[in-house]
């Protein structure tokens, strides 16, 4: 399993939700969650999921994802 993290401008619960169907629809992210006090909005993903993927289903959603190299 990989793990994944991404800066985005999902910022408040709000944006939470509207992001919830797009992530809990993609059957290969096992847990994903938002940092929403870090300034950067962290998005963490955990799953087979590549960061291709995940800034699509980001961007589908109407947000912007952009991944953080470690």
């Amino acid at each position: 399993m990989t793990t994944l993290k991404f800066k985005t401008n999902i910022n408040c619960g709000n944006c939470i939700k509207s992001v919830t169907p797009f992530l809990n629809q993609e059957i290969d992210i096992e847990h994903w969650e938002v940092d929403t006090e870090n300034p950067d909005k962290v998005l963490t993903i955990r799953g087979e999921v590549t960061s291709l993927q995940v800034e699509s289903i980001i961007k589908e959603a109407g947000f912007v994802a952009n991944v953080i190299k470690e």
